[in-house]
């Protein structure tokens, strides 16, 4: 998994000559550029669903920062260090490292750990966010970060892969490896230094390994910088091929599936959503207050962002606020049994039905205004370019318990600053529908059928790791 790779970077880092592991799989397998990512289109909702096979309807993690209406808190996973910092070190620690997989992630949502674990499968995995398995994992003692750790409350043991690998708090072995407290561009090299470790004592018959620089690097630098960061995640897959006795070698005993969980797109400007709804009562981060009806939560997550409403008197004063928002592109809320999205004044609601399928085989009624979503019908299949596969994406957003209640995209070129009031402004980022945010790459070597969908969706890994183990 290279996270926040853009199919167009992949692509150049290959024409180069920089990414030689990747064009091997390109040419020996399948490449799809148009595998659409969850929405938001944010890391922790992704890897969920990269994970599980499932949308937030079933996983339930809603986005990168949202409310827990039961705790009457917010839950913030690492927008940036100033947002951690907002909320409190400690807690984001927790609720990263502990409550996403233990409490936050749906219980009966099974991730591809469980499953395969169930299925008497070794399983390994290095660095990421959903990591959940039926093995008991205590945090590792030995090394800086662990350390830190512990002085955060991180002590307690969590179910993982048979072999987890989590920065360095937590090891089932020693490797010798070291991640260097865990900081992006060392993050790639521990993952390397992993797998090589595993191939050479053949410790897995299923390994996940996550190469998570790149996302850094595009958020710093742009999403046309990636070439860089994506020839080091390729370095790392050749570390695998070496240790195996090269490509040759390691693929006739492996298939492979790489994955992004979203792309980048260039931010020219934020918009703080604090600010704009400053007429509102609007719960802090650190409110200790009992919470009032009239109250909202605003949740921004890159280029997308909730709002969570408590009183059904307010839910109109706010969807009128935020469609008049400069940045706003697409507001989004239910209304009974539909879905409704506005934009440009425009409105378009739609349900599960039978009146058109989309790409994916999913049926649904339409009325009002299609080009809300740029949907174009075609002999009862609808499809959209610049929202892809945007009807199922916004039902399972909304349909998510845990989600706020409005759900806002941002226009090209804009993001909602985090709650600490960071932005990336000059560099990438992602979280709309829009499909530079949410078209990842998706290439599977070894697999038997090959890429011949129309659409493909990172909810698909998953089943195809099963099918390929014979579980399906």
């Amino acid at each position: 998994m290279i996270d926040g790779a853009r199919p167009a970077m992949i692509d150049q880092a290959v024409a180069e000559g920089r990414a030689p592991c990747l064009a091997t799989l390109i040419e020996r397998g399948s490449y799809s550029r148009e595998a659409v990512a969850a929405f938001p289109s944010v890391t922790p909702v992704c890897s969920a669903t990269i994970a599980t096979g499932l949308g937030p309807d079933r996983h339930r993690i809603p986005s990168m920062n949202w409310y827990h209406r039961a705790e009457g808190r917010y839950v913030e996973y690492g927008s940036s260090f100033r947002a951690s910092l907002r909320f409190g070190l400690g807690r984001q620690l927790t609720d990263t490292i502990y409550n996403m997989n233990g409490a936050h992630l749906a219980p009966d949502a099974l991730t591809v750990f469980e499953r395969l674990d169930d299925a008497g499968l070794r399983t390994a995995g290095t660095t990421y966010l959903i990591y959940r398995g039926r093995h008991l994992h205590q945090p590792a003692s030995d090394s800086a970060l662990a350390r830190i750790a512990a002085f955060a409350l991180v002590r307690r043991p969590v179910m993982g892969p048979r072999e987890l690998f989590y920065a360095d708090i937590f090891s089932s072995r020693d490797t010798g490896c070291r991640s260097t407290l865990g900081m992006p561009g060392v993050r790639d090299r521990h993952a390397g230094c992993v797998g090589d470790y595993l191939v050479r004592h053949d410790l897995f018959d299923f390994l996940l390994l996550s190469l998570p620089d790149n996302d850094n690097h595009s958020h710093k630098l742009g999403p046309d910088s990636q070439v860089a960061a994506i020839a080091h995640a390729d370095r790392q897959l050749a570390r695998l091929f070496e240790a195996a006795g090269g490509a040759d070698e390691f693929l006739a005993g492996h298939a492979v599936i790489v994955v992004a969980d979203h792309a980048h797109t260039l931010i020219e400007r934020t918009v703080s959503l604090g600010a704009q709804f400053s007429g509102f009562d609007v719960r802090r981060p650190t409110d200790l207050r009992a919470l009032e009806p009239a109250q909202i939560a605003i949740c921004p997550a890159q280029r997308a962002a909730m709002i969570y409403v408590f009183s059904p008197a307010t839910l109109a004063r706010v969807l009128a606020r935020a469609q008049r928002i400069d940045g706003v592109e697409h507001v989004i809320w239910r209304e009974g049994a539909e879905a409704i999205v506005a934009r440009g004044g425009a409105q378009l609601r739609f349900s599960p039905g039978e009146e058109l399928s989309d790409l994916r085989g999913r049926r649904w009624a339409l009325s009002g205004a299609r080009e809300v979503l740029d949907l174009r019908v075609r002999h009862g299949t609808v499809r959209s370019g610049e929202f892809p596969d945007a009807l199922a994406r916004v039902w399972d957003a909304t349909a998510c318990e845990t989600a706020g209640d409005v759900l806002l995209t941002a226009a090209a070129g804009v993001e909602f600053a985090d709650w600490g009031g960071a932005g990336h402004v000059g560099g990438g980022s992602h979280g709309s529908l829009s499909a530079g945010d949410c078209n990842a790459p998706l290439i599977c070597c070894g697999l038997e059928g090959g890429l011949t969908r129309e659409q493909w969706s990172i909810a698909d890994v998953t089943p195809l790791i099963t099918r390929h183990f014979g579980l399906d």
